[in-house]
Order: C-alpha cells, then sequence, then structure tokens
C-alpha cells in the first residue's frame, strides 16, 4: 500500500542571507553524528567501542571551546552520581542562592564522562550560576532507568541546599528527554518540584513520530536523521510510549513547572518543541517556545543567534525564580 504524502522533488535548500556570517558557516558543515552506522544492539563491545570513540572526539573539540572560559569545574558524587560542579568567577548577588540541575545531549548513550565537564563549565559560563552537570549513567550497561534514577537521585539530594523554587532544571536533546521525564517522576513521587524548566531542542519523544522528522530529514546539518538505534538501546524494551521515557506522552495536567522550550526551524526535532510546548499549554501550564531562523539541531555554534536565544532563557528565568537578568 502506498503511503499518502507530498511527492518532493529534488532542490537546492538555501542558505538564508539574512543570518549572521557564523550561522551561515555552520550551515556548511558536514553532519557531525547523524549518519552514524551503529553497531547490532545485541553487540555491547561494539557499542562500547563506538560510544568510546565519538566520547573521545567530541571530548576534544570541547576542550578547545572551554580552555579560556572563567570557571572553575570539579568531578564529585552527589547521592552516589558522577556530577560535575561548575562554578563561574563571579555569580550575581541574585544567582547565589539559586542552582541549575544540569543534563547533557548524546541520545542519551554518547557525550558521558570528560565531555560533561565541558558543558558544566559552558553552562555556568552562560547562565552565571553554579552547575550541577549528571554525568548520569549509559547504555548498553545501564538501560533506561538508570539515567532518569540518577537525576532524581541528585535533584533530591540538592534539595538539602536549596528551596525547590530556587532550583532548575535544564537540558539539551536527549538531556531535554530527562529534564522533562525528572520532574515527571518527582512529581508521582510527590516531591516539590523546581521553579522553571529549560528544553533546548528536547529528545522528548522516542518514538520519533513527529512530522519534523520527514520534513527536515537530510536538512538538519548536525542531526540529519533520527536516532531510532540510540533509542531503542536506551529503551531497553520499554515502552517507547512510557512517559518517563518519552515525556512527551506526560499527563501534565497533573502539574509541571514553568517550561522555557528551544528548537529552530531546520532541526530535525523541531515537532518535539512544538508537540511538548501544545501538550503543556494545553495543560495550563506557563511555557515559552523560541525558534531560531535556519537553526539546526543544538543550534550555531555559538553564533549571535545562538546568544540571543541564551539571552531569552535568562529572561525567563529572571521572571519566574528572580534570576539575575541578563
Amino acid at each position: 500500500m502506498q503511503t499518502k504524502g507530498i511527492r518532493l522533488t529534488e532542490r537546492i535548500i538555501p542558505i538564508p542571507a539574512s543570518l549572521s556570517p557564523e550561522a551561515q558557516s555552520a550551515l556548511g558543515l558536514e553532519p557531525p553524528l547523524g549518519r552514524t552506522i551503529w553497531p547490532p544492539l545485541e553487540d555491547k563491545a561494539a557499542w562500547h567501542a563506538s560510544i568510546a570513540r565519538v566520547n573521545g572526539e567530541w571530548e576534544a573539540l570541547l576542550r578547545e571551546s572551554t580552555r579560556s572560559l572563567p570557571v572553575r569545574v570539579e568531578l564529585g558524587a552527589i547521592a552516589g552520581v558522577r556530577t560535575y560542579v561548575a562554578e563561574p568567577q563571579e555569580i550575581p548577588p541574585q544567582n547565589q542562592d539559586k542552582a541549575l540541575l544540569y543534563f547533557h545531549g548524546g541520545g542519551l548513550v554518547i557525550m558521558g564522562g570528560e565531555c560533561v565537564r565541558h558543558f558544566a563549565a559552558m553552562e555556568a559560563a552562560a547562565t552565571r550560576c553554579r552547575v550541577y552537570a549528571v554525568d548520569y549513567r549509559n547504555p548498553p550497561d545501564d538501560p533506561y532507568p538508570a539515567a532518569l534514577e540518577d537525576g532524581v537521585a541528585v535533584y533530591r539530594d540538592l534539595l538539602r541546599a536549596y528551596p525547590a523554587a530556587k532550583l532548575v532544571i535544564s537540558g539539551v536533546s536527549g538531556g531535554g528527554n530527562l529534564a522533562a521525564a525528572v520532574p515527571l517522576k518527582l512529581r508521582d513521587l510527590g516531591i516539590e518540584l523546581p521553579g522553571a524548566i529549560g528544553l533546548f531542542t528536547p529528545e522528548v519523544d522516542l518514538t520519533e513520530s513527529g512530522d519534523t522528522f520527514h520534513t527536515n530529514r537530510d536538512i538538519d546539518v548536525i542531526l540529519p536523521q533520527g536516532l531510532p538505534a540510540l533509542n531503542a538501546l536506551y529503551a531497553d524494551g520499554h515502552d517507547l510510549r512510557d512517559p518517563y521515557v518519552s515525556p512527551l506522552f506526560g499527563d501534565f495536567s497533573r502539574g509541571f513547572p514553568p517550561t522555557f522550550i528551544q528548537s529552530g526551524t531546520r532541526d530535525l526535532l523541531l515537532s518535539n518543541s512544538v508537540r511538548m510546548h501544545r501538550a503543556l499549554r494545553r495543560a495550563g501550564i506557563p511555557a515559552e517556545l523560541h525558534l531560531g531562523e535556519a537553526m539546526p539541531h543544538g543550534g550555531f555554534g555559538g553564533a549571535p543567534e545562538d546568544r540571543e536565544l541564551r539571552e531569552e532563557f535568562l529572561r525567563f528565568l529572571a521572571r519566574t525564580v528572580a534570576w539575575a537578568p541578563a
């Protein structure tokens, strides 16, 4: 049976001249990850090798990006979970009593270990507050629900030092999955929720059922195709529509923190952000959706457009949790 839809003609998608030179340059890059051929699910040794190779490549790139940041980062254990604590040299008075719990990207499988140290430094520099970046457990050895359990454990421990209203949870891509799933789990456990949530191009639907998984395929220069192999490895046989696995399908009418969502018009995961925003708004949850013109998954790598959206997030935090304004 032929699938109903729109048949596309071959065409070139031009780079918009309205973008900054930095953003235009980013749109000319080769995809760093999206065309990777992943091993069979049952081959753990091959997965370990692939993950180590990808993590090493990304760690080398990130090291250069954070070398000169005025941030101190230390690795510790919070509730038995590896966590990088990053603190900028200068923290505004309004942020002294607040903290950010951060979940890194990487499809819930890659970019752990030393990569998290650099993500922590970048987040601390950008948000001007103390950041707790969770180096959550990953497949193939520790599939779902290990990462979710790690996030909940660290948050519960942070409540000993911070009131819930002074905590913010954020995450990028796969980390955006956890940044949405952890509050759902906290709520269901009867634990007080954080003051705000930041979801950056979040991977909140592991079924990859959104429209832009088709319309933005091969257009997103960072993530040109979906990640069904990583999704299956992470879920480890669990229902992909389980709200703790794909938080898009959660019941937000029972409560959820004010949420900032960011994506771009060329992001393969744009539909995730659009649908998450609508799900929250239908439930009466304060939520903002911010899109970058022609922006791919994860942004332009530090272009002015990225900084503009980051400033929007800081303004959102200023309104919701009295964060220092941008």
